[in-house]
């Protein structure tokens, strides 16, 4: 039986191996026994190790050959350095009032676990942010977890999908499609994927959606509808789906007015230092006044005309209401007198 002290070493090289093998895709027998200071078997011996102990490592043969991390049928134990731990406790706390359905108490259950097993000092500076963190959870709509799952692995397969959509006016269809792309804004989850029936690029809330298995046949990618993703859904929920489509000057700084604007509301591109465009949409014309108004810049309204005419009756409204509050202020004072 080896002393305490060789087991020690044995069990610290153990978790260097494993670090090794989950910083980097694939690294040959080699590498790995010039970053340990040990000999090619002792590797060998090693990765044996890991495996009994529950870690899929797998080997290939040949001049080129060597290790990788592979998928098992059980989850091990994981190996996190600090930022790493943190990272995931945060990550727990701010999936328990996220917008997944049913992940809050799984989120709960995993962050318990994982706070047992936090030292001290760690579970002091996770403690110190939540403590100092208050989320505001707004009335937004969930999503199953099983539908994430059934369109991220379409998504990896190249597989068709099938699902029954609602649109946001309440119409129902069927729709047949090739998923492209999962995004989220923070709010809420999209699906992009090329429309077989309507054959072009369609961006879909994964709340409205009910999946229809089995998926397939198989297809090969499209192009993607642009190179910046996350910027096309931006523009898709912001401006293509609504009534009005506006395109607007705004005479300040992108970075300024992009603190202004949520990519739920507009998309913000700059034109020079000063100047930036902001494209957004909304089935009101209220609404798009009140966007632009309130973002604390001058502004030019290029387009819908029916925008540029209605800035006419809203400022005729808020004239209207200047004058008989002031009106109303004063009229107290009179009396007085």
């Amino acid at each position: 039986m080896g002393t305490l002290s060789s087991m020690e070493t044995t069990a610290a090289r153990l978790f260097r191996l494993l670090s090794l093998l989950q910083r980097r895709r694939e690294w040959t027998g080699g590498e790995l026994a010039a970053r340990l200071k040990v000999s090619g078997r002792t590797v060998r011996h090693d990765i044996q190790r890991l495996r009994e102990l529950g870690y899929p490592v797998d080997a290939t043969r040949g001049a080129a050959g060597g290790y990788r991390l592979g998928v098992g049928a059980a989850l091990p134990p994981l190996l996190l350095d600090d930022d790493e731990a943190v990272a995931v406790a945060v990550g727990l706390r701010t999936a328990a009032g996220g917008t997944v359905a049913g992940i809050a108490e799984t989120s709960v259950r995993a962050l318990t676990k994982l706070e047992q097993m936090l030292p001290s000092r760690l579970r002091w500076r996770v403690e110190a942010l939540h403590s100092a963190t208050v989320p505001i959870h707004g009335p937004e709509p969930t999503v199953d977890p099983d539908t994430l799952t059934t369109l991220a692995a379409a998504i990896r397969d190249q597989q068709r999908l099938r699902f029954d959509y609602r649109s946001h006016d309440g119409t129902t269809g069927r729709r047949s499609v090739e998923p492209y792309r999962l995004v989220h804004t923070g709010r809420r989850w999209y699906l992009v994927a090329w429309d077989i029936d309507r054959n072009a690029w369609r961006t879909f809330r994964v709340d409205r959606l009910q999946p229809r298995p089995p998926t397939g046949p198989g297809f090969e990618p499209r192009e993607p509808p642009g190179p910046d993703i996350a910027g096309y859904t931006a523009h898709a929920i912001t401006t293509g789906v609504y009534r009005y489509q506006a395109r607007v000057t705004i005479h300040g700084p992108a970075e300024a007015v992009a603190q202004q604007i949520t990519p739920t509301i507009g998309t913000i591109e700059a034109i020079d230092a000063q100047r930036c465009i902001l494209r957004t949409g909304a089935n009101s014309l209220d609404d798009l006044v009140a966007w632009v108004a309130v973002i604390g810049f001058d502004f030019q309204v290029h387009e819908p005309p029916e925008l540029i005419d209605h800035l006419g009756v809203v400022i005729g409204r808020l004239r209207r209401a200047r004058q008989t509050s002031a009106m109303a202020r004063d009229r107290p004072a009179a009396t007085a007198r």
